[in-house]
């Protein structure tokens, strides 16, 4: 007999999630790998049916689990989250503007540019890969690319394909890495920028 319930938390970079069903107080454990139809990625909160089994703990496992709407797309991109992309979309505009101020050199805003679409296809093969369980590209490497200013790029391959979304430590890094790129050209941009970097050697070397 298949149950039917919804898919209430799902954690896409590790491939797992739960089920809530009306049948049983405790949620379901859920693997990509028990989906019937491996075309189409869990996105969360999706209406399924299921078989329920049990592991030898007796904790509820599904099997030969199936979309109830399957006349949704099979890949889809995520639903956008307006607030990074809106920071991305802003910081890549002020650099624009102040670069044909003549505030920047041009090869500023060129490698902000270069970097950001490097780093969106990284992102964008590191989920393709998560999906068709290949090697995948190590989290460092990806905080590397948004350090070296690819950020902007990153923030688009995370709302576009939810990829590291969820994951608390990983955006605390990338936040980190966003926050001291936004500071090193609010530093190329200060009018006092050779003495605050003295300062800072200065200190440093103290």
């Amino acid at each position: 007999m298949r149950w039917k319930g919804q898919l209430v938390s799902w954690k896409d970079d590790r491939g797992f999630g739960f089920i809530a069903t009306e049948r049983s107080d405790r949620q379901v454990f859920v693997h990509i790998k028990a989906f019937a139809n491996r075309g189409r990625r869990p996105q969360g909160n999706e209406r399924v049916s299921f078989e329920v089994v049990t592991d030898d703990q007796n904790r509820l496992q599904a099997r030969s689990v199936a979309f109830l709407d399957e006349s949704a797309a099979p890949m889809q991109f995520a639903k956008v989250n307006p607030l990074p992309m809106c920071l991305a979309c802003w910081f890549m505009c002020s650099l624009a503007a102040v670069t044909c101020l003549g505030r920047l050199p041009n090869y500023v805003f060129a490698h902000y540019l270069i970097s950001s679409v490097i780093t969106f296809f990284v992102y964008a093969w590191d989920k393709s890969a998560a999906v068709a369980k290949r090697w995948r590209t190590a989290e460092n490497s990806l905080h590397l690319c948004d350090l070296l200013g690819g950020w902007p790029g990153g923030i688009l391959a995370q709302q576009l394909y939810r990829h590291k979304t969820s994951k608390r430590s990983f955006q605390v890094v990338f936040w980190i890495t966003v926050a001291a790129n936004c500071g090193a050209v609010a530093l190329l941009l200060h009018p006092n920028r050779r003495q605050l970097l003295e300062v800072a050697l200065e200190s440093v070397r103290q």
